[in-house]
């Protein structure tokens, strides 16, 4: 082995095959010299895009105060028809945003008072059965 200073030609292996490949200084000094820049954002930069996930949460109720939720992610239904409390939806808009409680809220408090209505009426129904009942003993 001759390590010669002189020496035009230095042997080396490329990678992937193996085999001798001779090289000059002349290319050694090209391939050090900086390549064209290339277009585009490079490979290491801090911006990097987010990935968007679309998932909508439909939530709906009746004038009886009867609540349901459906998810859907993009175009799959992940859940559809889930009942859900009155209770749960307050504190969900509350939690949401203001602008989304005060409406949502109304819509509640309408059907709590309807439906107290309701059990009004009823219990007043049921009075009057039980004095029928009691007349007739």
């Amino acid at each position: 082995m001759d390590d010669a200073p002189d020496s035009p030609t230095v042997p080396e292996t490329t990678p992937d095959t193996g085999t001798p490949e001779t090289t000059t200084p002349e290319a050694t000094d090209q391939e050090a010299q900086p390549e064209k820049p290339k277009r585009g954002r490079p490979k290491g930069s801090a911006a990097r895009t987010t990935r968007v996930v679309s998932m909508t949460l439909t939530v709906s109720g009746s004038a009886d105060g009867e609540w349901q939720a459906e998810l859907k992610n993009g175009s799959t239904w992940v859940a559809r028809g889930l009942p859900v409390t009155a209770a749960a939806v307050s504190l969900a808009a509350a939690a949401l945003h203001a602008d989304l409680a005060g409406p949502i809220d109304e819509v509640i408090d309408t059907a709590r008072s309807a439906r107290a209505a309701r059990v009004a009426e009823l219990e007043a129904e049921l009075e009057q059965a039980k004095k029928a009942l009691a007349e007739m003993e």
